[in-house]
């Protein structure tokens, strides 16, 4: 399991291709996951990683809030595909308990450790409960217009880099090209946003983040849901 020596092109590639359909190293929010995997970088990936360099840009902005991300980081060698021989240096074997630590006889302890637990459990149970009633969902309808360089850019290409934007609470929709003068297209694609989960500004730092092929963005219709 890992993705090799993240400081090789053999590496990202293998991250790209990890992060090809995926947000997040794990789950579906930041985390130390993410903090040890961006860490083990040396700089940012190439334009044609688009998944790799997408994640990279997000990751890169949550740099002064890395500390309070949820999570406990692990060695870089348990994240990433299985299959995948980890390069990393395995982290030195924890030091063995003091034998002081041992209780041969047991202790009131256990006891008490038992009745906590199964009080948090109860109390685990009971906000699952409380969750689990419906809430309502403010969404949002958004046309981006987005913008390449000049009529060399490859639209296909950068149209791909879009899509490759994947956050939880965004839906991409249907596009098309549209002229915009002296032979140049823009791309007007849609999408439907979970309004508490992603906005336009983060779109549009994330969309320009492909500098190779994205001029700028803007948003050419904003409907509630």
């Amino acid at each position: 399991m890992g993705f090799g020596d993240l400081k090789t092109p053999a590496g990202l590639k293998v991250l790209n291709e990890f992060l090809a359909d995926k947000s997040y190293i794990e789950g579906y929010v930041p985390s130390q996951a993410d903090i040890a995997v961006f860490d083990a970088l040396s700089g940012a990936p190439s334009a044609d990683l688009c998944h790799a360099l997408r994640w990279y840009n997000h990751i890169k902005s949550y740099q002064k809030e890395k500390g309070s991300l949820p999570g406990v980081k692990k060695p870089l060698g348990q994240y990433g595909p299985a299959g995948v021989e980890d390069t990393t240096v395995a982290a030195p074997a924890a030091a063995d308990e003091d034998d002081d630590d041992i209780d041969l006889f047991g202790s009131d302890e256990e006891e008490d450790e038992e009745t906590i637990k199964i009080k948090e459990e109860r109390l685990a149970a009971y906000n699952a409960k409380k969750a689990k009633k419906p809430a309502l969902i403010a969404k949002s309808s958004i046309l981006l217009d987005v913008k390449p360089w000049d009529d060399e850019t490859d639209m296909a290409k950068l149209e791909e880099c879009v899509r490759s934007i994947q956050l939880d609470g965004l839906v991409w929709g249907q596009s098309k090209l549209l002229p915009v003068g002296y032979g140049i297209k823009k791309l007007q694609i849609a999408c439907v946003v979970e309004d508490d989960k992603v906005g336009t500004d983060q779109l549009e730092e994330l969309i320009t983040a492909f500098e190779d092929y994205v001029q700028s963005m803007d948003v050419a219709a904003f409907n509630k849901i």
